[in-house]
């Protein structure tokens, strides 16, 4: 059950940045950077954010964050899943702006949804995540501080990469978080009950923390 829900969640995921991507108004910070990457190279867009996340992988593991079979998942799946819907062109790009700020917002939703499926599973947190605690424990710093300043230099790189930056953007930015906290207050699902698994290597096998 909990790999259904881990699937799942990577899946919703997807579906919800594509969302974010066809609505047409501006993508979120960590989707320009990776637009950016893919816009330089012979990389798809799901392919620059499973490069992203690779990268982000190893940095992880110098800043002694914990690794679980989700966080693999995570890399992987989510930009396979991304590349695939954007060729079957199964979620159309908006028209109009009332039909983008719409896909925008339910685009959000599906991310909230997938991250309630993807976190409950309990497998461990994404590269992105992991960097985020992963300095906010180096640094010594407030986690919000953290979480901006990455958003903002992402979102930065991205613009000067030429990835698509607008309105929606902003939006994401700031309505994400409280998105899915009012998805996680609604389904009643609290991050810190979750006990995750995540690789022991020095036992090769999985440790619960």
């Amino acid at each position: 059950m909990k790999y259904i829900k881990l699937f799942l969640g990577i899946l919703l995921f997807a579906i919800g940045i594509v969302l974010t991507i066809q609505a047409d108004l501006g993508i979120g910070p960590w989707d320009a950077f990776h637009q950016g990457i893919s816009i330089h190279t012979n990389l798809s867009f799901g392919q620059a954010g499973i490069l992203v996340g690779v990268i982000l992988l190893f940095i992880n593991l110098f800043l002694k964050q914990y690794i679980g079979i989700g966080t693999i998942v995570n890399i992987i799946g989510i930009g396979l899943l991304i590349d695939f819907f954007m060729a079957s062109a199964y979620i159309q790009k908006s028209d109009s702006i009332v039909n983008g700020l719409i896909m925008l917002i339910i685009g959000m939703f599906v991310i909230a949804l997938g991250s309630y499926f993807y976190i409950g599973a309990g497998f461990g947190a994404g590269p992105r995540d992991g960097l985020m605690v992963g300095l906010h424990l180096k640094l010594n710093k407030p986690v919000g501080m953290i979480r901006g300043s990455i958003e903002i230099i992402t979102c930065f790189v991205g613009f000067l990469l030429g990835g698509k930056i607008g309105i929606g953007t902003v939006i994401i930015a700031f309505g994400i978080g409280p998105i899915v906290a009012f998805t996680f207050k609604i389904l009643r699902f609290e991050v810190k009950d979750v006990k995750h698994r995540y690789f022991s290597f020095r036992k090769l096998s999985l440790n619960k923390s």
